[in-house]
């Protein structure tokens, strides 16, 4: 029997699969996953809204730039974007593991999770 993580972390996959046409890495997402910690477990925390520019500005401060440890530039912005744009506006639930794996994978960072 799956464990609420392990659910999530199927719940994200097939978001990937079925939105951005992505067969995901497990091993990586699951990583991504645990790195969030108990944030995945609350609604509000476990996603990310696509119209809150003060939230978009925290994933590239936090996350691009903090844990990924990237440089200030515009194309974090644009990344972040292009992530939003593909999920699209219609899609109010933006997993915020989903996005992590997108960006982690764009930029070349799936290391940091090794």
């Amino acid at each position: 029997m799956a464990n609420k993580r392990d659910e999530l972390i199927e719940k994200y996959a097939t978001a990937l699969r079925d939105k951005f046409d992505i067969e995901p890495d497990m091993v990586l997402l699951k990583k991504v996953t645990i790195g969030l910690g108990p944030s995945i477990y609350n609604r509000d925390s476990a996603n990310v809204s696509g119209t809150d520019e003060k939230e978009l500005q925290r994933v590239k401060e936090n996350f691009l730039i903090g844990k990924l440890g990237l440089k200030e530039s515009d194309d974090l912005d644009a990344a972040i974007r292009e992530i939003m744009d593909r999920y699209g506006a219609s899609e109010r639930t933006k997993y915020r593991a989903v996005i992590y794996y997108l960006l982690a994978r764009k930029f070349g960072k799936e290391e940091v999770y090794g």
